[in-house]
């Protein structure tokens, strides 16, 4: 299964920002990794894990702003299609693994 964290935060003040980096900085220490601006994508092995994880993500969300999630398949996910661009080497680490190796 595969996690998306999609949102669009205010950024107009100091705190604001201060809020955004704080909430992108969760997510990065939950594991997720940025698939483009604003959405991250974090691999999970069974649906439990990822309702789990999203979950998880609701404790850090800022008070202002929106912030969805969806939870695919990896089926769904390699289905996805690249319209303009090159893939991430965020995506690539990621890839089949559900460990990544450092």
């Amino acid at each position: 299964m595969r996690v998306f964290i999609m949102f669009d935060l205010p950024v107009e003040t100091k705190t604001q920002v201060r809020t955004y980096n704080k909430f992108r900085k969760s997510l990065i220490e939950e594991g997720f990794l940025m698939m483009q601006y604003s959405i991250y994508v974090k691999s999970c092995l069974n649906k439990e894990s990822a309702e789990s994880m999203v979950h998880k993500v609701k404790m850090h969300l800022p008070k202002d702003g929106h912030v969805r999630s969806l939870i695919i398949t990896e089926r769904q996910f390699e289905s996805m299609k690249i319209l303009i661009g090159e893939e991430d080497k965020n995506l690539e680490i990621l890839g089949d693994n559900r460990t990544i190796q450092f």
